[in-house]
């Protein structure tokens, strides 16, 4: 079942869509928080975006900037400002394509089939992991917060992808250098350590301090 969100603050369009959407077996989420938008994406990793550019707080075009920062989902905008100026500015901030508003329920889904055939008959999706505003891209071994891009290695992408997966749990040692040990020849005690170290370096230079505990003997967590 593929998973589209819908981000529409006028509830009325916002639940017609849903409903059209849902006798098409698509499975839906309206986004609430409309000053967290990113969080729901990640928390629901949808297939596809619908988009409305006039939004409370900050616009769609804002929004759309933010999601391709962690993904390539394909995004449809859902406007009544339909002239061609918002339409290029809409597709020069990564959206895929423009529908305006009053539309045709029929019309709405037929772009939605389609977009989801192209993206989804030939590749599959790629999942991000989302913790304290940090969007993990498990497509391209990237950490995103705010403004920021952090490029991981190969092991700190391992690790810090094992600790975003059991948030709030321990991850012990051993499960890491199990995990190390699929990429390097030989991992010990201190190389685990040595990687730990870079990591929370890269981290508290985007501005996230302290996002790694260490549980002396035991082993990571973030929380």
């Amino acid at each position: 079942m593929y998973r589209i969100m819908i981000i529409e603050d006028d509830r009325g369009i916002a639940q017609a869509i849903r409903e059209q959407a849902e006798l098409w077996d698509l499975q839906v989420h309206c986004v609430e928080n409309f000053r967290a938008v990113t969080a729901e994406f990640a928390a629901f990793d949808p297939h596809l975006v619908l988009l409305d550019l006039g939004l409370p707080f900050f616009n769609g075009y804002h929004w759309c900037s933010e999601i391709r920062k962690v993904s390539q989902v394909p995004i449809l905008v859902i406007s009544s400002a339909g002239d061609n100026m918002n339409i290029i500015m809409a597709m020069n901030m990564g959206a895929d394509d423009f529908i305006v508003k009053p539309f045709d329920q029929s019309v709405l889904m037929a772009k939605v089939q389609a977009m989801l055939r192209r993206t989804y008959d030939f590749s599959a999706g790629v999942p991000v992991l989302e913790h304290r505003g940090a969007m993990l891209n498990t497509g391209d071994n990237t950490l995103v917060y705010g403004d920021r891009r952090i490029e991981l290695s190969k092991n700190e992408y391992r690790i810090l992808l094992a600790l975003m997966r059991s948030k709030g749990k321990v991850v012990s040692r051993e499960k890491l250098m199990e995990l190390l040990w699929e990429s390097d020849s030989f991992v010990d005690e201190n190389t685990l350590t040595v990687n730990v170290g870079r990591l929370r370096k890269k981290l508290d230079a985007a501005g996230l301090t302290d996002f790694i505990t260490t549980k002396f003997g035991v082993g990571y967590l973030i929380r």
